[in-house]
Parts: C-alpha cells; structure tokens; sequence
C-alpha cells in the first residue's frame, strides 16, 4: 500500500504538532500511572492464572483436560499483556519493578524472553510498519510487500501465495515459534562472540525460562498420561499463539508501510500506520488494550485504563490537523489485514 495514497497536505507547525497534542495528553491527566488499576488488574489476572493451574492439577488424568487448555491459552495471554504493559513502563516509572513485572510474566509464567521481546518492541515502535527497520514486517514465514514476496523460492513462494487462507493457520504454530525465539535470543552469537540480542538480565532470563518449562513438563506429566500430556500442551501453546496473534494482527497489517523516501514527523509516522479496533469494554480486556494502538503507539508509557479516554481527544486532534484517522470493527481488520496480505501475494499468482 503507498504511503502517499493517504496522507494530507503538511500543514503549518508541523514539527510542533506532536508536542501540541502531548500538552493536551498531559493536562487532561491520562499519563498519570494507575497504580490501584494495575493492583487490581495484576491481582486477578494472576489469580485466574495460578487458579487455572490449580485446577488442571486437581482434574488429574481426564479428557476435560482439553477443554481446559483452551481456557489456559485466554489466561496466559493475559499474562502476556501485563508483560507488554510492563515493558512500556505504563505500570511503573521505575525500571526496577517494570522489569521484575516483565520478566515474572513473561519469562516464568508465558515461557516467554521479555529482554528479546522488548529489544524487538521498541524497534517495532521507533519505525512501524517500516520493511528495513520494523522487526514485525521482514520477510518471513509471511512477506508483507510485492518485493518480499518475489524473493521468495520453493516452500516459501508456496506460502506467500496462499498467505491469506493459510495466515490463521499458521497463528497456530506461533507460540512454539515465541518459545523458540526466546531460546535464541538467549543463546545467539554473532561470528565474532557477541551476543546477537541485547539483554540487561541474559543468566536470569535462561534460569527463568528453564524454570517454566520444567515446571510446566513436570505438572503435566505428574497429573495426566503422556498422551493427554502432549495433547494438552498441544491445544494450549497453539491456541495461545493464535489468541496472540490474532490480539496484534489488526494493528498495523494493511496499513501504509513507509519508505526511506517517505519523511514524516514522528505524529504522522505513528497515526497513519497505526489502526484502530472499536468495541466495548470486553473489546478492551480481549485485545489488552491494543485496540487503541494509535493512542498506544503515540503515547506509548500511558497506563492502559486511560487510552479509552484518549481516543477522543486524538481523533479529534487528528481531524484538526487533517490526519487520517483509521478505525473499524475486529473483523473489518481482519478482513483489511487478510486482503493486503493477499494482495501481496498477487504478483506470485499471476
């Protein structure tokens, strides 16, 4: 999708138009942290957690296991959505207690690297939706752009042809992909010896995460055969990384992707990469308030509970200074999301 298809006119005081919004941000008070929010946030979303795995422990070794692992795939991406809230510092100012929030979330209870993780977020939010910078758009299981997809050779053109039908699909096999990463990240080196990932806590990360997956092997094995073992570990870690992906895939997918020609300030380069995702307030507990992500994307350290009561004071920013601002329903997004994909494709199919 060109960049230049939506963008508007500049307009006067363009370099200034971040900070003029930032003040309106500020005075109405939505950068203040929520610390009794996230208390009680915190506090429930752990204690579903921890209660579901209470419960697959006294469940012992029956089928109804499955059903449970579905429910555990809900529970651990919400756990997950704390870590992305830590990481953001939306809960703390400090770093200290945002990443001991983070590396409890992500590391022990998901099996997740918060250090990897976040090096990739935060290049993700320097330059979204940017084919040589965001992290989240290279080419690779799935392309993203024409060029991408005509590099691609064997099982991988077979893929990026058929991206659009097989993209849920493939959301399935994203946790083990998320575990595998975290492990790399972890272990990576360049050629000359240096650690691929920057990581401010690489020993405690490795302890943390070999932590979760005895853990977790040795619960499920000590309350059920192998066979439901496995199979209950199959259903959770992909519907985990289904309810993930389908939690980030509405964001930006199908959205401009700007060039290295494309000079915009850093509002426009937020907003017009950015989309949108309306709803009620299930909407926002669902998506872990990654349905706002204009707002999280512009303001990335504002707590959660305050985005809902930023969107309006940016759209209506956005329509003063004559910025296009994208919103649509959950699967109005997956549909834009799908076609762009699809249409990248296009060029493999012709």
């Amino acid at each position: 999708m060109a960049l230049g298809a939506v963008a508007e006119p500049p307009v006067r005081r363009r370099g200034s138009d971040y900070a003029q919004l930032s003040r309106r941000i500020t005075q109405a008070g939505l950068l203040e942290r929520r610390p009794g929010w996230y208390v009680a946030r915190i506090v429930l979303t752990l204690g579903a957690f921890v209660a579901g795995w209470v419960a697959v422990f006294l469940l012992g070794d029956s089928w109804w296991q499955l059903p449970l692992a579905a429910v555990m795939a809900v529970a651990t991406t919400q756990v997950a959505f704390l870590g992305h809230d830590a990481g953001h510092r939306q809960m703390f100012r400090r770093r200290g207690p945002s990443e001991m929030v983070g590396l409890f979330a992500g590391n022990l209870a998901v099996g997740l690297s918060y250090g990897w993780w976040v090096d990739k977020h935060n290049r993700h939010h320097a330059n979204p939706n940017h084919e040589d910078e965001d992290p989240d758009v290279g080419a690779g299981a799935l392309v993203w752009t024409p060029e991408q997809a005509l590099e691609t050779r064997g099982f991988g053109r077979w893929l990026a042809q058929r991206q659009a039908f097989l993209f849920f699909p493939m959301l399935l096999l994203e946790g083990l992909n998320l575990h595998v990463a975290s492990i790399r990240a972890i272990v990576g080196r360049e050629p000359d010896g240096r650690y691929s990932t920057p990581m401010r806590h690489r020993a405690v990360e490795g302890l943390l995460l070999v932590m979760h997956t005895v853990g977790y092997v040795a619960l499920l094995l000590a309350v059920m055969s192998p066979v439901k073992a496995l199979l209950f570990a199959v259903v959770h870690q992909a519907l985990w990384g289904l309810y993930m992906g389908c939690s980030f895939a509405p964001n930006h997918k199908g959205m401009p992707m700007p060039t290295a020609e494309d000079e915009l300030d850093f509002l426009r380069k937020q907003v017009l990469t950015s989309r949108n995702v309306r709803g009620s307030r299930l909407v926002d507990t669902a998506l872990g308030g990654l349905n706002y992500q204009i707002e999280h994307h512009l303001f990335p350290n504002m707590p959660r509970a305050n985005l809902r009561r930023a969107q309006p004071i940016v759209r209506a920013y956005c329509a003063e200074q004559g910025i296009p601002y994208a919103e649509t329903g959950l699967f109005e997004s997956y549909r834009q999301a799908l076609g762009h994909l699809h249409e990248v494709g296009r060029p493999l199919r012709g």
